[in-house]
């Protein structure tokens, strides 16, 4: 299965270059679930069209980057936020299955229309999940690592999507999509050393198994 997998953008300014960066884990990673991976670049003038040329199976939203706009957002991208909202778009259109990781899960709901806003205590730290998922798999994540200055506030998730797991404070850790075969997590399964069991069962399920019924 070939899987299109986006990625930050880094300004080295000592080099003048912007650069699109992807940590080596999440090769490790897939490959050790079978999947190939496809890095998406950030300044393509049609994604879609190198989406449809690479006859992708399924797209992979990673962390990294704010969105722009956000107020307060830092570190921003928007060649990468037109990028992902272009591969949303086309993945929308052709049920083609999404997970989105911490940035990635945001830029989902973002795109569906719902709302996100600055939190604090989840950057660097391990904290504990609440909630009772009703998709296989997630009942198994109970403590993760946390990575994130944003949050998804319960009020803010997009009509479409629900909420699977919150955080002690309140903000929506994992969902799916009502319709389509999308998901996201705020964690990420890259970091964990060795990779968790769970992690790699709802990656499989995203991909192979088509986590939302559609």
């Amino acid at each position: 299965m070939r899987l299109a997998i986006t990625q930050r953008v880094e300004v080295v300014a000592s080099h003048g270059e912007r650069r699109d960066c992807l940590d080596q884990q999440w090769a490790t990673f897939l490959e050790s679930l079978g999947f190939s991976m496809l890095p998406v670049p950030n300044n393509l003038d049609s994604p879609v069209d190198w989406l449809e040329a690479l006859e992708v199976d399924g797209l992979l939203l990673t962390g990294g980057n704010d969105i722009a706009g956000l107020p307060g957002a830092s570190n921003v991208a928007p060649e990468r936020d037109q990028t992902e909202t272009a591969l949303l778009t086309a993945a929308s259109e052709r049920q083609m299955p999404v997970l989105g990781v911490c940035r990635g899960m945001q830029m989902m709901n973002h795109w569906l229309g719902g709302a996100l806003e600055p939190v604090t205590g989840h950057t660097a730290v391990r904290h504990q999940l609440n909630g009772r998922p009703t998709e296989p798999g997630l009942e198994a994540f109970r403590d993760v690592n946390s990575f994130h200055d944003w949050g998804i506030p319960s009020a803010g998730l997009a009509e479409s999507l629900v909420a699977q797991l919150h955080s002690d404070d309140g903000y929506v850790e994992a969902f799916i999509h009502k319709s389509l075969p999308w998901a996201g997590i705020m964690w990420h399964p890259e970091r964990e050393a060795p990779f968790c069991e769970p992690d790699r069962t709802i990656v499989h399920r995203v991909f192979r198994e088509r986590l939302c019924k559609h």
